[in-house]
């Protein structure tokens, strides 16, 4: 699984997860420095920090995560780039038939 995310507005995602590292009650004090300054250099600590891997398909019938792992690096998103154009074998989302 693949996902590219737009982020718009870094420093919302920054606050969101900063306000997540502040609100968990069971992190140690060192442990919470470091992740408000992780946070704070590299939008993909701040992703990390909000989305859980497990949270994402934990629900889906049939399937088990067996390993779950964070990779992040910024790319130069071209949604006119046939790099990113879905085909049949990506099973391509067709707006008027799957909305309706």
């Amino acid at each position: 699984m693949d996902l590219v995310l737009e982020v718009p507005d870094a420093d919302a995602l920054t606050g969101a997860a900063l306000d997540h590292i502040a609100d968990d009650e069971f992190m140690p004090d060192d442990e919470r420095s470091h992740a408000e300054s992780a946070v704070r250099d590299d939008e993909s600590e701040a992703l990390a920090y909000l989305v859980d891997p497990t949270d994402l398909v934990v629900d889906i019938p049939g399937v088990d995560l067996v390993q779950a792992s964070w990779s992040s690096e910024p790319v130069e998103y071209d949604p006119e780039s046939l790099e990113y154009e879905l085909d049949e074998e990506d099973g391509g989302f067709d707006r008027e038939t799957d909305n309706a």
